[in-house]
């Protein structure tokens, strides 16, 4: 049995308790202050994992960020460029307002205003001149053409030409304002579902540069043409289907490709309440010989055959047995829907509902495949020899080119 008294009581478990922990508390003051003074050098090194310099970093600038007075919040910065923005960026400058003027007059005086504005796309620069494709609609009727850049200059152009049935027209201009063009593509390779970017000035020069995105809906597309709005298509535009925006004033402007190379030269919209998404252009590969023609000679002559027709693909499956009685083996073609008097093709003995099938034994699948065998394999004047079925029998015939009126 121990004995104590009052005066000097034996150490208890909390006396040792608190000898230990004074010596504690100043080992891990001294270890902060050694991580205080020591961290500047560690972060240098690059020694120390990058969340904690990160980390460290942070709270340096919301320090510096406090002491300067300014707010804590975090600015971020954030790098949005993508492949839509960089094709965007390439292009952009390249792609101009179109305004029609025309002149008006009275008895008193003569003035000019402005009956329209498109687009337009800057597609070449040769010594003094530069060049522009747009629509013909948008030129048509114009006494003269100014040409917007996106900085708002207006600079006078010249109308080389403009065609009618391709809907497309050449301008040139002064070299010296125009610093970048265009890079064609190819509407060949397109493929459907692919990022189409429609680049315009929708609704006027308010919204110049305009950007839409979408894809390409369909290739090879054929839109009846009625000029003369007498109810019967005069020509079959072959068209790129997209559901990019194209609206009012983004007629002549770029359809271009996730590279930024133009693919076609938007045309036309499905303007109807119960279509949405529906535009469409011009192919850069059906255009490109068109350009070139206007640019050197003014107008564009073709060879004529006189036949309204339309893609076999067109007509149910039912009527190739029923109505024209072709045979298994025919697996497309064009069928006449009518013949004007004394043309090639009426000389040349063709009839309605006759179904063409080859142009000088290349086959015929559809319109696009006869167009491209005529217009830019062909010249007026050239005899071509035709193979057709006329109530299911295979027959041929020769037909003397005639010129376009």
């Amino acid at each position: 049995m121990d004995y104590y008294d009052n005066h000097n009581p034996p150490p208890g478990p909390e006396k040792k308790k608190r000898r230990w922990l004074f010596p504690v508390l100043i080992g891990v003051i001294i270890g902060v202050a050694v991580v205080l003074v020591a961290m500047p050098s560690l972060v240098k090194t690059n020694l120390l994992p990058e969340a904690w310099t990160g980390q460290l970093q942070q709270g340096q600038d919301q320090s510096q960020g406090t002491q300067d007075g300014e707010s804590e919040a975090n600015y971020v910065n954030v790098d949005v460029s993508t492949q839509v923005t960089e094709a965007v960026e390439k292009v952009s400058a390249a792609v101009v307002g179109v305004t029609n003027i025309q002149r008006q007059s009275d008895f008193w005086q003569q003035q000019e205003s402005q009956a329209g504005t498109g687009s337009g796309v800057i597609y070449k620069k040769d010594g003094d001149y530069a060049y522009v494709v747009t629509n013909h609609h948008v030129v048509e009727g114009a006494d003269s053409v100014e040409v917007v850049f996106a900085d708002e200059t207006h600079v006078q152009a010249k109308i080389l030409g403009s065609d009618l049935f391709s809907d497309l027209a050449v301008l040139r201009l002064d070299a010296k304002h125009v610093d970048k063009t265009i890079q064609m593509g190819s509407s060949e390779n397109v493929k459907v579902g692919e990022p189409a970017i429609a680049i315009g000035n929708p609704l006027g020069l308010r919204f110049s540069g305009s950007v839409t995105q979408g894809v390409i809906s369909g290739k090879q597309r054929t839109i009846p043409q009625d000029f003369n709005q007498d109810g019967r298509p005069d020509w079959q535009a072959e068209v790129i289907q997209t559901d990019a925006a194209i609206n009012p004033g983004n007629s002549g402007g770029a359809l271009i490709n996730i590279e930024g190379q133009l693919v076609g030269i938007n045309s036309m919209k499905i303007n109807q309440t119960a279509v949405e998404g529906i535009g469409f252009a011009i192919p850069i590969d059906t255009a490109r010989p068109i350009i070139q023609e206007l640019e050197e000679k003014g107008k564009v002559t073709r060879p004529y055959l006189g036949v309204e027709i339309y893609s076999l693909d067109e007509v149910p499956q039912t009527e190739w047995d029923n109505t024209l009685n072709l045979p298994k083996e025919v697996k497309g073609g064009v069928y006449i829907w009518s013949v004007e008097a004394l043309s090639p093709a009426d000389k040349a003995g063709l009839e309605r509902l006759d179904v063409i099938t080859h142009l000088d034994d290349k086959e015929v699948l559809n319109m696009i495949d006869l167009r491209k065998i005529l217009y830019h394999e062909k010249e007026i004047g050239d005899v071509v020899k035709i193979t057709f079925y006329r109530d299911g029998k295979k027959q041929t015939t020769e037909i003397k080119l005639g010129q376009q009126r």
